[in-house]
């Protein structure tokens, strides 16, 4: 996958090019599908959960709806999401939630 991002500078506009590798790419297409089956789970409750980013097998998230607001959370996200995607997805090491 590649992606591009273009910026000015003092010459002009330049771009900016990288690529993902295969591995991080197949690495986020599981964590993804762990998510979808995690999340069944906030929908009862009324919530439901984003995948934002991975950043060397830190998993970022963002909590939607009920969950959002809720104060249990980050005990729902390290003791329920995190444990579950680190059984289900060797490389993940943690997962942290992000704000809007």
């Amino acid at each position: 996958m590649i992606n591009t991002v273009q910026f000015p500078d003092d010459e002009g506009l330049n771009t900016l090019v990288w690529t993902l590798s295969e591995e991080v790419l197949v690495l986020k297409e599981e964590i993804a599908q762990a998510l979808e089956e995690v999340r069944p789970q906030l929908q009862r409750d009324g919530g439901d959960i984003e995948l934002v980013d991975v950043e060397d097998g830190v998993v970022k998230v963002r909590l939607k709806g009920s969950c959002a607001g809720c104060p249990m959370s980050q005990m729902t996200l390290k003791w329920g999401v995190e444990n579950y995607l680190k059984k289900k997805v060797p490389g993940v090491k943690s997962v942290e939630a992000v704000q809007d």
